[in-house]
């Protein structure tokens, strides 16, 4: 089983990197770009042990909160691929 697990800024979060991108994006003659948002992307393989659903988000959500996303400025998504 695997996971993605997507981490942005919250959106009232300054993100500099997205920022820096846009102007970039900018000078290198792409025009309409007006805004860019920077984030960080996870893939991680599950092994499949039987366990419901509702236990392997509860574990994704565990994951997010204690490690993955600084929770007070980020805020995080997941999908599960079967």
């Amino acid at each position: 089983m695997k996971a993605t697990i997507t981490i942005e800024f919250k959106p009232s979060v300054l993100d500099p990197q997205g920022k820096a991108i846009q102007h970039s994006l900018t000078t290198l003659g792409f025009e309409g770009v007006e805004d860019v948002r920077a984030g960080k992307l996870f893939r991680v393989t599950l092994a499949d042990s039987g366990q419901p659903r509702e236990e392997i988000e509860r574990q994704l959500r565990q994951m997010c909160e204690r490690l993955l996303a600084n929770t007070v400025i980020e805020t995080f998504s997941y999908t599960i691929e079967e």
